[in-house]
């Protein structure tokens, strides 16, 4: 039991991680357990989900963050401005794509300097990993 909540807290913290600024192989760690088959994979598939999606809100309220400190948008990177536009223009359903490698930290940083709303913001991010963390489980089932 120690060991599966163990296992448990890495699965999280790697999917925490691998959803901020920091590079991380969350899909890698998720494919190795369920491949071990010794925890349940829908509760895999949530844990990875829950800490993707916890490190998405923390870059989310970054860029809340750096809204009131740099409130001019031409502060910012090219690649951000790039995402503050796509996020504007299609407002909290451009976050279900927050699961998307290098522009989905942009997505979810406009997201929150644009104060989209966080229930909405929090949901359709969730579905969006929930959605690539279920299709990484039923490759290595």
């Amino acid at each position: 039991m120690q060991e599966e909540l163990i296992a448990l807290w890495g699965l999280f913290l790697s999917a925490f991680i691998s959803s901020t600024i920091a590079p991380g192989g969350s899909e890698a760690v998720l494919a190795y357990m369920v491949s071990e088959q010794q925890i349940n994979d829908e509760k895999l598939v949530l844990i990875a989900t829950i800490g993707n999606t916890l490190g998405a809100l923390t870059t989310w309220f970054l860029g809340v963050l750096a809204a009131k400190k740099f409130p001019a948008e031409h502060l910012l990177a090219d690649k951000k401005q790039k995402s503050l536009g796509v996020v504007r223009r299609w407002g909290v359903w451009t976050l279900f794509f927050s699961w998307l490698p290098v522009i989905g930290d942009g997505l979810c940083f406009a997201g929150g300097w644009l104060k989209l709303p966080i229930v909405f913001s929090c949901i359709a991010i969730f579905i969006g990993k929930a959605i690539r963390y279920t299709f990484v489980a039923y490759i290595f089932i």
